[in-house]
Order: structure tokens, then C-alpha cells, then sequence
């Protein structure tokens, strides 16, 4: 508005003078001054501080975002680390977990391994006595009719009269060839 004011003065100071460009026009001068410091009075007074104050609040407001992104930013860090060190927690925690698990399915294998040892041991001990004991039986069924057949032997030759050498050879054979324990 003050514009409107100033423009047609030096226009109209512009056109009655004549003078040369380097003259100075004194009404010129002095309306331009006046209108200058009213106009730098008006600004003052109405407009610089409502523009003051709106750029003391966007300078807050900006100086606001500033620090609380700065906050956020260093709580977002602190959370990044959090989990950070929960991920290696768990994965300390993992490798524990898979160590114990090899190290007790280490020890129930050898327990295992062990018992199936045992057990064959057992097995094969039990089977050895188990033919020890029948191929004792089988022995003492085998001598009981060794004697049964020479005491029939033996009656026989005593029947047919050999003499006692003769008999003891046909013993002493027979028994020979029987098989030996």
C-alpha cells in the first residue's frame, strides 16, 4: 500500500524539473525519506513482530524436531543394540542347547553300545555254559551206554569163553573207538 503512495511521486517530481540526470531534486529527497521512515515505522510496528515471533516459533518448532529426532534416533541405537545382544544371547543359547543335546545323545549311544555289549556277553556266556552243561550230559549219557553196551559185551564174550586177554583187547578197543570230550 505505501508503495501506491511512494510510486507517483518521484514521478511527478520526474516530470516538471528538466534537470540533468546527476541533479538532485531536494522534494524528491525529502518525500522519499519520510515516505521511507513511515514505511520502516509500519513494518516495524505491525508487521516485524508478528514475523518475529513466527520465525522464534518456527525456529522452536524446529529446534523441537531436531532434538526429538536426535532422541529417537539414540532410542532407536539403544534398541538396535538390545536386540542386537538378544540375537547373540539366543545364539549362545542355541549352541548350548545343540552341545548338550550332542553330549546326552553322545552318552545314551555309549550306554547303549555298552548294554548291547553287555547283553551279547551275556548271551554268548550263557549259550557256552548251556552247551558246556549238554555236552557234559551228552558225555555221561554217552559213558552210561559205553558201560551198558560193554556190560552186554562183557556177558557175551563171557558166554563164548575168550580167554581174559582176548576180552580185555575187545574192551580196551571198543573204547578207543568211542569218541573223545
Amino acid at each position: 500500500m505505501l508503495m501506491w503512495i511512494a510510486a507517483p511521486l518521484p514521478l511527478a517530481s520526474a516530470g516538471g524539473g528538466g534537470g540533468s540526470f546527476l541533479s538532485v531534486d531536494t522534494t524528491l529527497l525529502w518525500s522519499t525519506l519520510v515516505l521511507f521512515v513511515l514505511f520502516a515505522w509500519v513494518l516495524g510496528k505491525f508487521a516485524w513482530g508478528p514475523l518475529l515471533k513466527i520465525l522464534d516459533e518456527r525456529e522452536t518448532g524446529i529446534r523441537d524436531s531436531v532434538e526429538s529426532a536426535e532422541k529417537a534416533a539414540a532410542e532407536a541405537k539403544a534398541l538396535v543394540a538390545k536386540h542386537q545382544e538378544m540375537l547373540r544371547d539366543a545364539g549362545r543359547e542355541r549352541e548350548e542347547i545343540l552341545a548338550r543335546a550332542l553330549k546326552e545323545a553322545e552318552t545314551v549311544r555309549s550306554d547303549l553300545v555298552e548294554k548291547a555289549r553287555s547283553d551279547a556277553e551275556g548271551i554268548v556266556q550263557k549259550t557256552r555254559e548251556q552247551m558246556q552243561h549238554e555236552k557234559n550230559q551228552a558225555i555221561a549219557e554217552l559213558r552210561e551206554q559205553v558201560a551198558d553196551i560193554a556190560v552186554e559185551a562183557a556177558s557175551k564174550i563171557v558166554k563164548s569163553s575168550l580167554t581174559p586177554e582176548a576180552q580185555k583187547k575187545l574192551v580196551d578197543d571198543y573204547i578207543t573207538s568211542l569218541p573223545r570230550a
